[in-house]
C-alpha cells in the first residue's frame, strides 16, 4: 500500500513517530513494533491520531503566539 499522506515537512517523521509513541504511552495503548496497525482497534487508533491532532495545533498556537507579542 503506498501513503498518499506525504508530510509538507519530510525531516519531521522522526518527531512525529515519538511523538505517537509517547501519546499511545499516555493513553495505556500498546504500538506495534513492528508498524502494523491492521490488528489494533479503530477506536485506539483514532484516539492516537486525535490526541496527536491536539497536540500538533497546541504547538502551532504557542510558536505564533511566540512570534505575535
Amino acid at each position: 500500500m503506498t501513503r498518499t499522506n506525504a508530510l509538507v515537512v519530510p525531516q519531521a517523521t522522526g518527531a512525529l513517530d515519538q511523538l505517537k509513541y509517547e501519546v499511545a504511552q499516555e493513553l495505556g495503548i500498546a504500538v506495534p513494533q513492528d508498524g502494523y496497525y491492521g490488528n489494533m482497534a479503530t477506536r485506539d487508533t483514532g484516539a492516537i491520531g486525535g490526541h496527536i491532532t491536539r497536540r500538533l495545533v497546541q504547538i502551532a498556537e504557542q510558536q505564533l503566539a511566540g512570534q505575535y507579542k
